[in-house]
């Protein structure tokens, strides 16, 4: 062969190198596919424990109804029904061992989160009655009229 064809060749053959090399002390060794299938597809066989050692955040709407049942119901029959209660209140990490851990945000801010008037209306969530935050009693929280476990009924 001439030697224009073999430098490439070489250069090609001397990256292929250094790439298994670089993979074979950075890709840890129990890294692969374990068990039948790709289920999970490639990951590291320890990594499974450390996701069994990892505390939930979220606690979900039946960990909440244990000492808050008339909110949850509330919700539920609410057009809030769909949202689970730490999508508004944070995860439930710690609550209730440590009641102050769970804040409860009542600025606008987490109402327009989704009730934002949106500029294109072909959009799936232009459905969710939205607002113009500017115009829709600007210097007021939401709360103060609208109680958000169920946004049906009007307060003020």
């Amino acid at each position: 062969m001439k030697n224009h064809v073999l430098r490439p060749l070489w250069i090609v053959l001397a990256v292929i190198i250094l790439i298994l090399t670089a993979r074979h002390f950075m890709v840890p060794n129990n890294f692969g596919v374990h068990g039948e299938g790709f289920t999970y597809n490639f990951h590291r066989l320890s990594n499974v424990e450390e996701w069994r050692n990892f505390k939930v955040k979220y606690q979900g709407r039946e960990y909440c109804r244990d000492c808050h049942d008339a909110n949850v119901e509330s919700s539920a029959g609410s057009k809030h029904g769909a949202i689970q209660c730490e999508n508004c209140h944070g995860p439930a990490i710690d609550h209730p061992d440590d009641p102050e851990t769970l804040d409860i945000d009542t600025g606008r801010e987490l109402c327009l989160r989704c009730h934002a008037a949106l500029p294109y209306p072909d959009n799936p969530r232009a459905r969710i009655i939205s607002i113009d935050g500017d115009l829709h009693n600007p210097d007021t929280d939401c709360i103060e009229c609208h109680d958000p476990h169920n946004p049906d009924l009007e307060e003020g």
